[in-house]
């Protein structure tokens, strides 16, 4: 569907199912970090490659709200001990794209075309793979955070930036005040212009009508890329941490158009699902989630399914049911038990078994997060 936006230009609604909607964007994942909160997790790999639900990695959230949305034109940029994540991307994504039909995933390291430096902040990063965007000749770019667990269609996102023609468009939803040490926190005006912003602000300006709670960045930016590419090398040049938060967009918010978007997801739930799992607890507890009878975020779906790399293992496998009290039983109860796993006299209850996942005679595991190949001995 058209729809005209406030400088007269015609724009297409998020609702079109035109594969040529989105030929014109590049997504840029940002999939660098360490995420040193989750060690001993990243102690072997960085944040996006981080195991979720069993099956999946962190990263494939964002590359599966990719490819739901027809946005086939995709670069992540990989740094901190990135051989696993880089495995996992070739492997398990790459037969999503078509180089025939112009879409492609990019994987790019640091690669010194700018300076001799790695990614130095999230700007930065962009800014070092200016070459790589230039060659895609965009017209617009979204950036997103590779380690964040969410549902969205950005195609709704790219909509409502054409429709108010603005520069940048954040990504934006309600978060606690208590909170907003972690994000960056925006203040809007009635039509959703964003009039400040700050960075992990301990005194974020409340939402009207909210008290206790604040508008805060998903780390998700919809940019026009003259713009952006304008913003990028202007960063470069000057003292600044390089990065989009703390840097780019307090700077801008009074010179330039700077909207707001609020977060619609996909998930099909009565409360919006958005999950930062950077810490362990956070990490654990989503997890966790995800074994009740009605988890917060639906993995079955398959309107917007999540996807990753097809697992090359067996179906899993329950053995021993022997009679009376003492006696064997292979049984998993409100787990997830992925492919390859076998519980063989022993019992999971409220856990998640990876694939090649070994439980063996009278083991009891509950509440437990076993990552792939655990084996869990005789008790």
């Amino acid at each position: 569907m058209l729809n005209r936006n406030r400088h007269g230009a015609m724009t297409m609604s998020p609702s079109t199912s035109d594969p040529a909607a989105l030929r014109d964007v590049v997504a840029v994942v940002l999939a660098g970090g360490k995420g040193a909160r989750l060690d001993p997790l990243t102690r072997d790999r960085g944040k996006p490659a981080v195991p979720f639900g069993g099956a999946y990695r962190i990263v494939d959230f964002a590359l599966s709200n990719c490819v739901n949305s027809g946005l086939r034109r995709v670069q992540v940029l990989t740094q901190y001990k990135a051989v696993s994540l880089d495995r996992h991307l070739m492997l398990g994504w790459h037969r999503f794209f078509c180089r025939e039909l112009g879409e492609f995933l990019d994987i790019l390291p640091p690669q010194q075309r700018v300076d001799e430096s790695w990614y130095l902040g999230t700007a930065d990063a962009v800014f070092q793979n200016i070459y790589s965007l230039e060659m895609a000749a965009p017209r617009l770019v979204v950036v997103l955070a590779g380690d964040h667990v969410y549902k969205m269609d950005y195609r709704a996102l790219v909509a409502a930036h054409d429709n108010t023609g603005a520069d940048v468009t954040v990504a934006a939803l309600p978060v606690p005040v208590g909170a907003a040490g972690e994000f960056g926190t925006m203040r809007v005006d009635a039509s959703s212009r964003v009039v400040e912003f700050r960075e992990k602000s301990p005194h974020p300006p409340e939402l009207p009508g909210q008290p206790g709670m604040c508008l805060a960045s998903m780390g998700i930016y919809c940019f026009s890329w003259p713009f952006l590419l304008e913003q990028l090398r202007a960063d470069h040049a000057a003292a600044s941490r390089h990065d989009f938060g703390h840097d780019i967009l307090p700077a801008v918010v009074r010179s330039h158009a700077v909207h707001a978007y609020p977060f619609r997801d996909e998930n099909r739930k009565a409360d919006a699902y958005w999950r930062d799992v950077g810490t362990i607890d956070a990490y654990f507890e989503a997890n966790l989630d995800l074994v009740a009878v009605d988890p917060q975020l639906n993995l079955y779906d398959d309107v917007w399914p999540v996807r990753t790399l097809p697992a090359a293992h067996p179906p899993p496998k329950f053995v021993f049911a022997d009679p009376g009290p003492e006696g064997r039983r292979g049984e998993a109860t409100d787990s997830l038990v992925c492919p390859g796993a076998i519980v063989s006299g022993g019992r999971a209850w409220r856990s998640i078994l990876g694939s090649g996942v070994r439980i063996h005679s009278w083991a009891q595991i509950e509440e437990s997060i076993l990552m792939e190949g655990v084996d869990v001995g005789r008790h």
